[in-house]
C-alpha cells in the first residue's frame, strides 16, 4: 500500500512540476536580493569572473576576488562562492603533456572542492548561501582534441549535481546551487573558435545569464538557453546522426595535433 502511494505522490509531484515550469516559462522568476551577501569568485582577473565581479558589484555585493596572484584575507562568512577558475590545453590526447592534464583537474574540479569545503560549513550552520559552479556545455558533450577540458568539466556538472542532492538530503534548503553550461566564450582560452550553427559567445552575454540564474536560483544555466533541446536530442539519436550533426557542425579552434599546431 505505502508503494501505491508513494507512486501516486511521484505522479502529483510530475504534475505539478510541469505546470509550475510552464507558469515560470511566462511569468518571470522573482530575483532574490544579494545586497550585503559576501561573494566570493575565483578565477577574478579577466573574463566570465571579472565580469561577474561587476555584476555582483552593481547589486551591492561584498567582493572577495580570487586569482593565481590574489591572497585569501578575513573578509567574515563568505555566503556566495563562484568556482569559475578554469584552463584549456587544446590539444590531441598523444600532444596532451601529463602536467597540463593534472593542472587541468587541479584548476577545473579539485579546485571546487577544496573551495566549498572551505566556505560550506558558515553556511551549512546559518542554513544560508550559494554555490556556483562554471561548468561548460563540454561537461555535457564531447568535443575532440580538448579531452582532459571535457573530463574535468563532466566531472564538475557531477559535482554540481550531487552537492545539490546531498544539500537536499541533509535539509539544507536554503543553501542554493547553480551551474553555469555555455558553449564557447570569447575569452582568449581556446584561439579562434568557430562553428556554423552556433555564435561564439561574449562574454557580457554569459555573465548577463550567469547572474539572472543566481539572483532566481536557477540549477542550470545553459547559454545559449537552446542547448537544452540540443542535449535533449542527443539522447535519443542515433550515433550516425548524432556523427553527421558534429560535421554539419564544423567546430574548429587551433590546437596542438600531432606535435603542429592545426586548426581542428
Amino acid at each position: 500500500m505505502n508503494l501505491v502511494l508513494d507512486l501516486l505522490l511521484l505522479l502529483a509531484t510530475l504534475v505539478y512540476s510541469y505546470l509550475e515550469s510552464l507558469v515560470k516559462f511566462f511569468i518571470p522568476r522573482r530575483r532574490k536580493s544579494v545586497a550585503g551577501e559576501i561573494v566570493l569568485i575565483t578565477g577574478a582577473g579577466h573574463g566570465i569572473g571579472r565580469l561577474t565581479a561587476y555584476e555582483f558589484a552593481k547589486q551591492k555585493s561584498k567582493l572577495v576576488l580570487w586569482d593565481i596572484n590574489k591572497v585569501k584575507k578575513e573578509v567574515g562568512d563568505v555566503t556566495i562562492v563562484v568556482n569559475n577558475a578554469g584552463t584549456i590545453y587544446p590539444a590531441d590526447l598523444l600532444s596532451t603533456k601529463d602536467e597540463e592534464i593534472i593542472k587541468t583537474f587541479d584548476v577545473n574540479i579539485l579546485g571546487h572542492f577544496w573551495i566549498t569545503k572551505a566556505f560550506l560549513p558558515p553556511m551549512m550552520k546559518q542554513n544560508h548561501g550559494h554555490i556556483v559552479t562554471v561548468a561548460s556545455v563540454c561537461g555535457h558533450a564531447v568535443i575532440p582534441y580538448i579531452i582532459p577540458y571535457c573530463s574535468s568539466k563532466f566531472a564538475a556538472v557531477g559535482f554540481h549535481r550531487a552537492l545539490t542532492a546531498e544539500l537536499e538530503a541533509l535539509g539544507k534548503t536554503g543553501i542554493h546551487t547553480s551551474c553555469l553550461c555555455p558553449f564557447f566564450v570569447n575569452t582568449g582560452f581556446t584561439k579562434n573558435p568557430s562553428t556554423r550553427l552556433w555564435s561564439v559567445l561574449e562574454t557580457d552575454e554569459v555573465v548577463r545569464s550567469l547572474i539572472n540564474g543566481i539572483l532566481t536560483n536557477k540549477k542550470m544555466i545553459f547559454v545559449p538557453s537552446y542547448l537544452t533541446l540540443t542535449l535533449i536530442l542527443e539522447k535519443f539519436l542515433p550515433e550516425r546522426a548524432l556523427a553527421a550533426i558534429n560535421k554539419i557542425q564544423d567546430i574548429q579552434f587551433e590546437a596542438v595535433v600531432g606535435h603542429k599546431i592545426k586548426r581542428k
